[in-house]
């Protein structure tokens, strides 16, 4: 038998969604969690093994360590702004179970296994990058100078095995889903743009784009794409519609979803007969042809990352797209009634007034359904990370998030203070959603699908965030002008 292992995305800061498969960890401002979908893969593999994904079943810090004294091996996925408090979970956990072994995977400690091993004496190893094997070959018995991937401490100092070859027979792999109904309730996974309850899983891996600040590509998943057969996709996405029947939506939550044309049109075809109603991510660049395959083969809603309204910015973050062709995809999905959630950041390199202005105006002309505005954010192993860092252009010590988890200005350019752009965060969604049609649009959808409670509790939990982050703009304008002050008196 091998080792009785659990798989952990650790509690944290309330509402906390903070890896194992969110790409952008932090506290939400509306209360959403992604599947684990990494950790699902292997708990599929070890017999006796579980699944604990504690921030949506509100599984507290010391329930957590109670369960853990049943487990022989731990896994626990850890995230830039949720690595202190992973480190102290951890301790508290070999206290309580001395004799449980304890590795670590995530973006981290594959950036910095050096020092995550160095602050964090009980971590027994960590796995770089793509980690199902690995963990499966450690409570399978396999020695550690054996296991590919990894970097562990032998002697009083840290050693780093050669690489693992990314998987790419994914098709080799188990269903998540049965993952998700042996030790899940889907019913507690919300994303507001999404039909509740909901369920994701993946059909590929990677992403061949070179978006700089994009973290997964460049740390966990790579740029090599990857595909499941359409064929393995189709049997799940059947096997799924079975063990859930309650489910409103299946959503793939690959980095691109449909970045081959064929492939796509190829699944496609096989996921019509199902009947199901799922959504993806995907890029501005995908013709109109395979939008319109996508949507009679049941499909409803795209995540897209527009990122900027602004050319040059664009070009900064080596999106591969241009706002002319954002515009015609736009087009072409309202045409064909696709529904689309549309990402903005602000705060990208080259970010100035006048090119966040643009991508105001330019996401209203866009009149997508939803739209998310965040922070930029510079993650360590990313080439947006490097281009900060040599420019310093990083302050408050690289703190992401603040006390409760919620997204901080780590960012600051001459010329456009951190307490400006998070004002204008809030702006932007003021100037887009209190347009008549957008706001009537929202309303309409929750009246519709049976909503309005979750819309009711959605406002007020963004509402709250609103104005503890004016909070925080207003007070950094007063430090400001204090200091200001100050010099004014010395002089």
């Amino acid at each position: 038998m091998p080792l009785k292992t659990l798989f952990l995305n650790p509690p944290s800061f309330e509402n906390f969604d903070g890896g194992a498969s969110s790409r952008w960890p932090a506290t939400r401002e509306i209360e959403s969690y992604w599947y684990p979908v990494w950790l699902a893969y292997p708990a599929g593999m070890l017999e006796g093994s579980k699944l604990l994904d504690a921030p949506p079943h509100h599984v507290s810090a010391t329930e957590t360590i109670e369960i853990a004294k049943g487990y022989e091996f731990l896994v626990l996925f850890t995230s830039t702004p949720g690595w202190t408090g992973d480190q102290k979970l951890a301790e508290a956990i070999k206290r309580a179970n001395p004799s449980i072994r304890i590795a670590f995977v995530g973006p981290p400690v594959t950036t910095s296994p050096d020092r995550a091993l160095n602050e964090c004496e009980v971590i027994d190893f960590v796995c770089r990058r793509e980690f199902d094997f690995s963990t499966v070959e450690y409570a399978n018995g396999k020695p550690l100078d054996e296991i590919l991937g990894i970097s562990y401490r032998k002697d009083g100092k840290v050693v780093h095995n050669p690489d693992r070859p990314q998987v790419d027979n994914l098709d080799a792999l188990p269903w998540v889903t049965d993952i998700y109904a042996r030790d899940m309730d889907v019913t507690k996974y919300n994303v507001p743009f999404l039909l509740h309850p909901y369920v994701s899983l993946y059909s590929t891996r990677g992403c061949p784009a070179q978006c700089t600040f994009c973290l997964w590509p460049q740390t966990l998943s790579g740029h090599a794409w990857r595909k499941r057969s359409s064929d393995d996709v189709a049997a799940e996405m059947a096997h799924a519609k079975e063990l859930f029947p309650h489910v409103k939506e299946f959503f793939f939550d690959d980095d691109t979803f449909n970045i081959q044309k064929a492939r796509t049109i190829e699944l496609c075809a096989k996921l019509k007969p199902l009947g199901l109603t799922w959504s993806c991510t995907s890029r501005v660049t995908t013709d109109r042809e395979t939008l319109k395959a996508m949507r009679e083969a049941g499909c409803r809603l795209l995540i897209v990352g527009y990122e900027s309204g602004d050319p040059q910015i664009l070009k900064n973050i080596k999106k591969g797209a241009t706002v002319e062709r954002a515009r015609d995809f736009t087009r072409d999905c309202h045409d064909l009634g696709l529904t689309i959630h549309g990402d903005f950041i602000l705060g990208l390199p080259g970010e100035t007034k006048e090119s966040i202005r643009n991508t105001i105006n330019f996401a209203k002309g866009l009149d997508v359904e939803t739209i998310q505005v965040s922070i930029a954010h510079a993650y360590p192993g990313t080439e947006f990370y490097e281009f900060a860092r040599e420019n310093g252009f990083i302050i408050n010590n690289g703190a992401m998030v603040d006390d409760e988890g919620h997204q901080l200005a780590h960012i600051e350019y001459p010329g456009l203070p951190t307490e400006y752009v998070l004002e204008m965060v809030h702006r932007f969604y003021d100037e887009y959603y209190f347009r008549p049609k957008a706001a009537w649009r929202v309303v309409s959808k929750a009246i519709l699908n049976r909503d309005v409670p979750r819309l009711y509790q959605e406002a007020k939990s963004f509402l709250k965030l609103r104005s503890q982050r004016n909070k925080i703009v207003k007070q950094k304008k007063q430090e400001k002008a204090s200091d200001v002050k100050a010099v004014g008196a010395e002089v």
